[in-house]
Formats: structure tokens, C-alpha cells, sequence
């Protein structure tokens, strides 16, 4: 194939667009404005401790992660796993939820949690039946409701909504209300069934930096702090284009004057950014936030958590630890540990690091009484305002095609999928396949 495209953005969309382009022929540049791709999914390093950008794991279900990477490559990242499941706290108690499947030597613990009802497990045994034969394009459409709806009318009680789904879910959706569609849940939920969630031991970057080397191995041009101005036609006149298809070539113009004019362009960038370029208002920018408070240690007063997420069933600040350093050793120095904890909402945005930290403190001696956290001391804190797009019911139906810009334009980005590790590579994957037609 002959013909020329200019990707923008580099984060997991805009990476998966540059390789498949370039494996088809195409001559492919990629900018992105930072001085490194990834987009959200970023890693760094603070006094020896690697911390993610936002609490950040990849589910080894997802199709894409397999399909764009290979099997060699998911090895290659060198993934630490989570145990499945998670452990339930509240203070003077802890009880494990595991699954009885891919984790049969804690069925019986599981068994004898009593936060969860004997028919409850029985019900996430035959929802996980269900999803489990589901067809893969049957996920994100047809009628909608929320997680909370949908699991009640599974018949599920409320104490397993409060004690589990609540802050596992509250997890991945950052919202504990379980007013996200259940879309979310059911795609998540068989992802989790069908693999393993874990980070890989040099950090999520090491999944955008695998898709780059991927990307170049191609043939692509990477090219970071390259911040683009605007996108286009070609003879002048910004988006959006008149006659479709037939509008001719685009140009780029980056914000150091220079420009590219190219058979495509893919606008791989933020919400925001992607509609400014593009004028495509369909393109959500209302953001869920998250606040990740990461907390350091000596190793030998660690709690003693396993490799399993503690769920916070009686509060919700923090709505969950996470041991990272039990799962990930290389993310701590030695002699010392690292956890996580997520706060969900506005309210932790502005809260002050050390109030997060005390609450972080408080719940630990609450559900690990026989330990000692006055070390307890904070590394980081990452405040992000848009850490995923509102995702209510029917959200979905909504969300714009990714040949929704006029011209030899198309968008590549989570927010034309769903807002997830997966959404955002699978957009990837579609927006290079509407960019050929234009090559």
C-alpha cells in the first residue's frame, strides 16, 4: 500500500493505529506531545519505588493485549499476578473472597467467608457461566442499566453489593455507587474469569513502551514533544472538512510551526484535545477522577495480605489497599514495601496528603490489630481529575464512530470503545482500518 499518515497521540490507541498502518505500507508518523508515549498509562520512579500513574493493572483476558502483542509478547512483559479475588475488611476482621476455579486451594476459606451469602457465590458461579458464552460483539450493545440494577435483578443480595461489588468495583469503575453501565461489569467481569490481572515488574509503561517497539520494528517515525496545533484540509481551513472522502489530503500543524500534510491522520489525543482538532462533539470529556495514595514501609511491618486486594467494605476512604510490592517485589527497594490505595470522588482531590495518609493508617490497625503502621510514610500522591470518561447506561450508544470527522481524518482513543486497557487498543485496531481507505 502506498500513501502516508500522521498519527496524533501517543498513547495505547495511537500506537496500535501507527504499527497497523505501517504494517499495511503505510509511511507512518507518530507526535506526541509529552517527552514519552503512554498517554495515561505512565510509570515512575521516586526513591527507588515504581508507581504507576494512578492505581493501573492489565487484565490478561482482554483479546486485544494478546492480539496486538502476541503471546511472546505479553511474555516478554514479564507480568506479576494478583491472586484472583480479594480480601473483605472491616475492623477485627478479614475474609477472603477467592475464586474457587482459578484459585481451588482457597475455595475453602472462600467458602467460609461469611460476607458473602452461600447463595450469592452460587449466583456469581452462574453469572460467570453466562458471560462466559457470550459472543464478544454482544457486550456493548442493546438495552442498558446500571451494575447495581443488573446485579439485583440477578437476584444478588444487598449485603454482597455492599460488602464486595461496592469497593471491587469501585476499583475499576471509580465509582462506588455502581451507577456505571453494566456493560462495564459483564466485559470486566468474563475478563477476570477467562485470565489473570497483574502489572508487569517494570511498570505499566512497559506496555505502551512494548506497543512503541512494536510500532518502530514497523517502520513507524516516533517523534515525542511534538505538540500539535491543529488538524486541517489541505489548502487551507480548519476541521471540519467539506466533501467527505473526496476532501483530498490533511495537514497537521504542530505548535512549533512546523506542519505535515499527509494522505491521513489519526487523532489518537485526549478527550479534549480530540474534539478541539477534530470539532467532533460527541467526544465525552466529562471525567471520573482518582486519587492514588502511594504509602511506603519496612518490609517486616507489612501487613500480611497475600498478593490479594483488601477491599474496604466498612468505609470508603480509602475504598481499597493494594500490596503492591507482595505482588510486584521490583516495585519496592529492598527492605521496604509499597501499597496503594485508592480514594474515590472529588472530595480526595483537595484533601490534604497527610489526611489521606492517616486514613490509609487507621484502616490498616483496624483490620490488622496485631500490627505496628506508625512508619507508615507517603512516597506520592497522584491526583488525576480524568482518569476514565463517565461511563452511565447507554453511554455507549452515544459515544462517536470513529469515522466521525470529515475528511481524511478519523479518531482513535477509549472514548470511541469504552474506557479501559481494552477499549483503547481495540479503537486502535478500527481506526486503522477506516484510515486505509484513505491511503
Amino acid at each position: 500500500m502506498d500513501g502516508d499518515a500522521t498519527v496524533v497521540g501517543g498513547g495505547l490507541s495511537g500506537l496500535v493505529a501507527a504499527a497497523r498502518l505501517a504494517d499495511a505500507g503505510a509511511d507512518v508518523t507518530l507526535l506526541e506531545r509529552r517527552p514519552e508515549v503512554g498517554g495515561r498509562v505512565r510509570t515512575e520512579t521516586v526513591d527507588g519505588f515504581t508507581l504507576d500513574r494512578g492505581f493501573q493493572v492489565l487484565f490478561t483476558g482482554y483479546p486485544a493485549v494478546e492480539r496486538e502483542l502476541g503471546s511472546d509478547g505479553v511474555d516478554d512483559l514479564d507480568l506479576r499476578r494478583f491472586a484472583p479475588g480479594a480480601t473483605i475488611c472491616r475492623p477485627g476482621s478479614r475474609a477472603v473472597l477467592a475464586d474457587p476455579i482459578r484459585d481451588p486451594r482457597h475455595a475453602l476459606a472462600s467458602l467460609r467467608n461469611d460476607e458473602v451469602s452461600f447463595s450469592d457465590k452460587f449466583r456469581t458461579l452462574a453469572l460467570r457461566y453466562d458471560l462466559d458464552r457470550r459472543n464478544e460483539s454482544d457486550f456493548f450493545s442493546g438495552p442498558d442499566a446500571s451494575i447495581r440494577e443488573y446485579l439485583r435483578d440477578w437476584g444478588f443480595a444487598d449485603d454482597y453489593l455492599a460488602n464486595f461489588v461496592e469497593p471491587f468495583y469501585g476499583g475499576i469503575t471509580l465509582d462506588r455507587t455502581l451507577s456505571t453501565s453494566k456493560q462495564v461489569f459483564e466485559y470486566t467481569f468474563r475478563a477476570m474469569s477467562r485470565g489473570a490481572i497483574g502489572v508487569p515488574a517494570a511498570g505499566m509503561a512497559a506496555l505502551p513502551e512494548a506497543l512503541a517497539d512494536r510500532a518502530r520494528s514497523a517502520g513507524v517515525e516516533i517523534r515525542t514533544d511534538a505538540a500539535v496545533e491543529s488538524v486541517r484540509a489541505a489548502g487551507g481551513g480548519r476541521l471540519p472538512f467539506r466533501g467527505g472522502a473526496s476532501a483530498g489530503r490533511a495537514v497537521v500543524e504542530l505548535e512549533d510551526g512546523s506542519t505535515r500534510e499527509s494522505d491521513a491522520v489519526v487523532v489518537a489525543a485526549s478527550p479534549p484535545e480530540a474534539r478541539e482538532l477534530t470539532g467532533v462533539d460527541a467526544i465525552p470529556t466529562e471525567g471520573v477522577p482518582n486519587v492514588t495514595g502511594w504509602y511506603a514501609l519496612p518490609a517486616d511491618a507489612a501487613p500480611d495480605a497475600g498478593s490479594r486486594i483488601l477491599l474496604n467494605a466498612a468505609g470508603e476512604s480509602p475504598n481499597a489497599v493494594v500490596p503492591m510490592s507482595t505482588v510486584a517485589p521490583e516495585y519496592a527497594p529492598d527492605g521496604r514495601a509499597l501499597l496503594a490505595a485508592t480514594f474515590l470522588g472529588d472530595g480526595p482531590l483537595h484533601r490534604p496528603a497527610d489526611a489521606l495518609r492517616d486514613d490509609v493508617r487507621d484502616a490498616l490497625r483496624a483490620w490488622f490489630p496485631e500490627g505496628d503502621f506508625a512508619d507508615l510514610e507517603t512516597v506520592d500522591v497522584h491526583r488525576i481529575r480524568f482518569a476514565q470518561f463517565a461511563q452511565p447506561p447507554g453511554v455507549h450508544a452515544a459515544l462517536p464512530d470513529t469515522d466521525d470527522p470529515e475528511g481524511p481524518v478519523v479518531l482513535a482513543g477509549d472514548y470511541t470503545e469504552w474506557s479501559s486497557i481494552q477499549g483503547a487498543m481495540e479503537s486502535g485496531r478500527t481506526a486503522a482500518e477506516a484510515a486505509r481507505t484513505y491511503l
